[in-house]
């Protein structure tokens, strides 16, 4: 098995872990029928995934640390399948409106996010 393999392995299940806390967190914050966990972790990881993408074209960062980052830990904290099943609920249960914002929302905070963040990071 690869260095980068277990890297990603262990950031992986740190960035569930990181999910799964925030997500309780805040579902406890702000009880409310938008899904705020998924969308409030959506982003950090967004921000997290494009400033660690900017910072490693900046300065010379390992293949492991950076897989470690990238595919493990916001792969793992960030989460497409709940993002899904959330809109399916919404959708199913007739929330139209708030289908429309959550997933407007995510797509375009997400991409910004993103880009944001690798825009502050690189050179």
């Amino acid at each position: 098995m690869s260095r980068s393999v277990i890297f990603v392995a262990i950031g992986g299940m740190l960035g569930a872990v990181a999910r799964f806390a925030a997500v309780e967190l805040i579902a406890v914050l702000f009880p409310v029928t938008f899904p705020t966990g998924t969308f409030v972790v959506n982003i950090l990881g967004s921000l997290v995934m494009g400033a660690a993408v900017g910072v490693s074209e900046r300065y010379i960062i390992p293949a492991d640390w950076r897989v470690f980052l990238t595919a493990g830990f916001c792969g793992g904290f960030t989460t497409m399948s709940s993002f899904a099943f959330e809109n399916v609920t919404l959708l199913i249960d007739r929330y139209y409106g708030t289908f429309a914002i959550y997933s407007t929302a995510t797509f375009l905070a997400c991409l910004g996010a993103a880009f944001l963040g690798f825009v502050m990071t690189r050179p």
